[in-house]
Order: C-alpha cells, then sequence, then structure tokens
C-alpha cells in the first residue's frame, strides 16, 4: 500500500517562500510513479500545482504558479519536494502530495493515491 506523508506547510507573508516536502512509503519502485502536487483551497475545487515523471526529468505547472514553484525528487530517499518562492495570498490552500503508477504524468485526474496534506497560508 502506498503512503504518502506532506509536510512543511506552515504561515508565511506574501512574497516569502517555504519548501514542501512528501516522503513516500510501500512503493516497490518509487520512480515508476508519477508524482505531483495538488491545492484546495476553501469553496474552490482541488487543482493540480506541479508534476513530475519518475525520472525527474519532465515537469507540468500551473500557469498560476509557473515561475516561482520548483518540483524536484529524490529517488533514492523517496521523496518528493515543491519549493514555492514569491508566495501571494491566493496561493493559500491545502497541498496535497499525489502519486500515479506510470509515464502519462499530466492526467490529473488519474491520479490515485493521496496524503493527508499540509497546509499552506500566505498572508498580505
Amino acid at each position: 500500500q502506498v503512503q504518502l506523508v506532506e509536510s512543511g506547510g506552515g504561515s508565511v507573508q506574501a512574497g516569502g517562500s517555504l519548501r514542501l516536502s512528501c516522503a513516500a512509503s510501500g512503493y516497490y519502485t518509487y520512480s515508476s510513479y508519477c508524482m505531483g502536487w495538488f491545492r484546495q483551497a476553501p469553496g474552490k475545487e482541488r487543482e493540480g500545482v506541479a508534476t513530475i515523471d519518475g525520472g525527474g526529468r519532465s515537469t507540468y505547472y500551473a500557469d498560476s504558479v509557473k515561475g516561482r514553484f520548483t518540483i524536484s525528487r529524490d529517488n533514492a530517499k523517496n521523496t518528493l519536494y515543491l519549493q514555492m518562492n514569491s508566495l501571494k495570498p491566493e496561493d493559500t490552500a491545502m497541498y496535497y502530495c499525489a502519486a500515479r503508477y506510470g509515464r502519462v504524468c499530466h492526467r490529473l485526474s488519474e491520479y490515485n493515491y493521496w496524503g493527508q496534506g499540509t497546509q499552506v497560508t500566505v498572508s498580505s
């Protein structure tokens, strides 16, 4: 059973930075899984923020975070990261780590393993 545990959320002022981490366990081969970060703000639908392929070479970013967020992974540590810079109040949300087996990482609706989430709050 795949398990994902996020950490690194918190409260920060606009313009600040945070680094989220997601520790994965239960994988047969971590590098065989696409990994992604999603977020959900109160009253809004969950949206895909960024994804990365198993080798860490191919990434996708939502337009709203391009140039500010960077997704990366360390397959030796079974860990996913999201570096968030120049944070804005509209980035406030619960952030979730997610995974799906395979190579087609941009199909956001097909992520089927989820963590519990970590809260990010950005004040103006």
